[in-house]
């Protein structure tokens, strides 16, 4: 998606955009976000037929400054955290959201698929299993010290 889009998706100025991604440069590497080449740009301006060539020149948006970043679907999600808008608050809450309900899924689908192999062959491997679920159960946080100060009275 184009910065411009995604200043309008998450509301904020296509500016305010741009200089948040500038103060983050290292959280949007190439495979998060690059910028269109002229080429690109004119080609995408003629496909969307944003601009009436005739009066492009002319007018207000006829000239282009700098040229559009576009963002992978990484990028898109890494804006969510460095812009400071509701929307995109929503946006990185909802991702974070996604991503703990995507580890249970895969927690259960891999419980699921031992217990497949576990059936499916005979004990010779009982401690490879074991050893496989061992890994998979979290561990058990330690018990939590009670931070005080004590005064010597």
């Amino acid at each position: 998606m184009l910065d411009a889009d995604l200043a309008n998706l998450y509301g904020v100025e296509p500016r305010a955009l741009n200089q948040a991604v500038k103060r983050n440069l290292e959280r949007f590497p190439g495979d998060f976000m690059f910028r269109l080449t002229r080429d690109e740009m004119e080609r995408s301006r003629s496909q969307n037929v944003i601009l009436n060539e005739t009066t492009a020149r002319h007018s207000r948006g006829g000239n282009v400054k700098y040229l559009p970043y576009a963002f992978t679907e990484q990028g898109v999600a890494m804006l969510s955290s460095v812009l400071k808008s509701r929307p995109a608050a929503q946006v990185n809450v909802e991702i974070m959201r996604a991503f703990v309900r995507l580890r249970a899924l895969v927690g259960r689908e891999l419980a699921r698929r031992l217990d497949l192999l576990e059936s499916k062959y005979d004990r010779q491997f009982k401690v490879v299993f074991d050893a496989i679920r061992e890994l998979m159960t979290p561990p058990v946080p330690a018990p939590k010290r009670r931070i005080s100060f004590v005064s010597q009275e």
